[in-house]
């Protein structure tokens, strides 16, 4: 029985079945018959109080071909997936999984066994039923349930057809550098006019719309958003149509706050950019107002690390990839301003995107700073629209970002700033 079952049970359940008990009891017992009527009163209570509790919605159907694998269950929550149930698959791969439904606004999952996954969004829906065969899960499933996942699912696939064109050019034996790029660009830009027009500005309003937004693929050692406002101003207008919308349909709403962030700040950058172009120094702490955005992973010791937790120091968020050639350079660089200034309140939170944990382990075993490792399909970059490795952030001792990667010139001397 799932652990929502069982808690379920435990606490209205089982409390029920001994009042009834009870209750019985006392029927028996004419002196007391008075005190039928209160006491029913008082069980009809609880159960109503039970029912207007936080509701749940399940996931349920068949993944064949994989007995013994794990599935999961994961809340795409703005600091990066949670497990919230999961279940070990038997021969005919059938399982139940639940989770409590969401209350202001629609809600991201995914389901997940080893990196083959399903994304789909739940809103007033109670049931999602899912079919598919491992390993072809992410690109042969069917979905029901919900009024967006067909859509999430077709935008899923194309990001799968979109990566798939990128590799094919990326092996091109025939292309040099620069046309590997512009052919690249030439594909994205593409790929971004049909999302536009036949998803985010025909229902800005949509789970999908928003799911569109945050849609990727690697090139190379680096990942590349499909739209990165920091990176091409015009993508502020796709996060404001969504975030515009759902104001009106869900306020108040985290994720809508979150796509509100973004596009401010990146306007931001945009001035700060323009403003430095014509000569004009740019106190950047006056600018950058934008709220962290919080991550909370595993460090190399097992211990959930949070960058909020460092609300009172200065903190470099470092996104990087130890695989990645220059790393040990870029690491001993790190190494000179953490001894320089760690005394006077600097802390490094580096969030890895290396595949291999042991191999992770194994580089940043001696450092002396937060070390995490982002193993979700690199969530964290979405979030913070990173889309070059290395990359860094400066969070000022007020939890705020007060420097991004464009406003960054000189690393050490602009972490000296704020210390």
């Amino acid at each position: 029985m799932p652990a929502l079952g069982i808690r379920f049970f435990v606490r209205i359940i089982l409390p029920f079945v001994r009042l009834c008990v009870f209750l019985h009891h006392i029927y028996t017992n004419n002196a007391m018959r008075k005190t039928k009527t209160m006491l029913l009163a008082a069980a009809v209570t609880m159960l109503l109080a039970a029912s207007c509790g936080k509701s749940s919605f399940k996931v349920e159907g068949s993944i064949t071909e994989a007995a013994d694998s794990m599935l999961y269950l994961e809340n795409l929550a703005l600091d990066g997936p949670q497990v919230v149930d999961s279940a070990r698959l038997g021969a005919d791969g059938t399982f139940t999984l639940t989770s409590e439904a969401p209350q202001d606004a629609p809600e991201f999952y995914r389901l997940r066994i080893d990196r083959q996954i399903i994304n789909f969004c739940v809103d007033s829906t109670q049931v999602v039923k899912v079919g598919a065969s491992y390993p072809t899960m992410a690109s042969n499933y069917t979905i029901e349930g919900g009024t967006d996942n067909q859509k999430i699912k077709e935008l899923s696939l194309m990001q799968m057809g979109l990566q798939a064109t990128a590799n094919q050019i990326l092996r091109a034996p025939d292309l040099g550098a620069k046309a590997v790029e512009d052919s690249i660009k030439n594909t994205v830009e593409a790929y971004k006019k049909n999302v536009l027009n036949n998803y985010i500005y025909k229902e800005p309003m949509k789970a999908y719309a928003y799911f569109a937004l945050f849609q990727g693929i690697a090139v190379g050692n680096a990942y590349m958003m499909v739209f990165d406002p920091r990176r091409d101003i015009d993508d502020v207008k796709p996060f404001s149509a969504v975030a515009t919308s759902w104001d009106t349909y869900h306020p108040n709403s985290l994720r809508c706050q979150n796509l509100h962030n973004i596009a401010m700040e990146a306007m931001k950058t945009k001035r700060i950019l323009k403003a430095e172009s014509e000569g004009i120094v740019v106190d950047a702490d006056k600018v950058s107002e934008a709220n962290l955005i919080d991550i909370t992973l595993a460090d190399n010791k097992g211990t959930k690390r949070s960058l909020t937790d460092l609300k009172g120091k200065v903190v470099l968020l470092d996104f990087h990839l130890f695989s990645a050639e220059g790393s040990q350079a870029r690491i001993l660089a790190l190494r000179e301003i953490y001894n320089k200034y760690h005394e006077r309140g600097l802390e490094i939170y580096q969030v890895s995107l290396d595949d291999n944990d042991h191999f992770w382990k194994t580089q940043t075993a001696a450092l002396p700073w937060i070390s995490v490792r982002d193993d979700r399909g690199a969530s964290n970059v979405y979030l913070y629209q990173a889309s070059t490795l290395p990359v860094d952030y400066i969070i000022d001792r007020d939890n705020q970002v007060v420097m991004g990667p464009q406003q960054i010139k000189d690393l050490a001397a602009d972490i000296a700033k704020y210390l």
